[in-house]
């Protein structure tokens, strides 16, 4: 049985999946084409959707004659069908793509929904076993560690955004880019560990039942807001994100430093954004004073 996997950077378990594929002894194929090429291939079968879902899609399209694709489960916000159910849409706009199988993207279920998976492509419940043992090293993920908050001669800002958007490179890049091109340090809400974004989390209003995705931004914004030397806040919204948009809306709003809500768009150039230039002017003049009133 062939199986395809995603190249995605915003993936968590990547490795886990990866590794238990390979030891439970299936063919696995990766997307044919460059991201860059994979996002138009699906800019140009669905325009009007938002970033993340172009690209995913582009990605599936360059599966060559796979029989199924493993689908990491993407943080949900309010009101965003897309994240919740990604492969099902997906299955329902276009005809003919393989089969969808929905996979955690977190600890919390995985060795389950992994054993689920094994039996589904492998038939062999002895091979699963021995898989997941195998695997289990990769469940944890990438640990990941509190970036520096500090740059000599940088004004520190907070990046805040879904992992789809800003964990990769095809569409984020610009972004980063022209952060640094303005002599700012921008801390990325996908860099900071998980387990400190989501201890601030539990401190959102009815986070019990909040969803997923809102609890991660919510958390990151926390506690980079929280940090003295992070002067200010941009919010990155996926262009036709209309769900995200709001959520991150709704939580700019809530801050006490400056912030800057910025819609992120495929094929976007390194200095297109003369807002960014105004915010990094605002926060810079604020840090000048700041120092000299010290």
């Amino acid at each position: 049985m062939k199986v395809g996997l995603l190249d995605s950077r915003a993936a968590r378990l990547h490795g886990y999946w990866a590794a238990y594929l390979k030891e439970l002894g299936v063919e696995v194929v990766m997307p044919s084409l460059p991201d860059a090429e994979a996002l138009v291939l699906g800019q140009n079968t669905l325009p009007g959707e938002a970033l993340p879902v172009q690209l995913a899609l582009g990605r599936i399209l360059a599966l060559d004659g796979v029989d199924a694709v493993i689908l990491p489960q993407w943080a949900p916000v309010q009101g965003d069908a897309w994240s919740e159910a990604l492969g099902e849409l997906l299955s329902r706009r276009i005809s003919g793509l393989p089969t969808m199988i929905p996979v955690p993207d977190s600890s919390e279920g995985l060795e389950s929904a992994a054993a689920e998976v094994g039996l589904r492509v492998s038939q062999n419940a002895g091979r699963v076993r021995l898989a997941l043992e195998r695997a289990r090293i990769q469940a944890a993920g990438p640990k990941a560690e509190l970036p520096a908050l500090s740059v000599a001669s940088r004004v520190t800002v907070g990046v805040i955004g879904p992992r789809t958007l800003l964990a990769e490179d095809v569409l984020a890049g610009p972004l980063r880019t022209s952060v640094s091109a303005l002599g700012l340090h921008g801390v990325y809400s996908p860099d900071l560990p998980l387990t400190e974004v989501l201890k601030r989390a539990e401190r959102m209003e009815k986070a019990e039942s909040a969803p997923a995705g809102e609890l991660e931004l919510f958390g990151a914004a926390s506690l980079l807001s929280g940090k003295g030397a992070v002067r200010g806040l941009i919010f990155a919204v996926p262009a036709r994100d209309g769900a995200t948009g709001a959520a991150l809306e709704r939580l700019a709003a809530r801050q006490h430093k400056p912030t800057l809500l910025l819609t992120v768009d495929a094929g976007a150039q390194p200095g297109i954004w003369p807002e960014l230039e105004a915010f990094r002017d605002r926060i810079t003049l604020g840090a000048a004073r700041q120092g000299q009133d010290a």
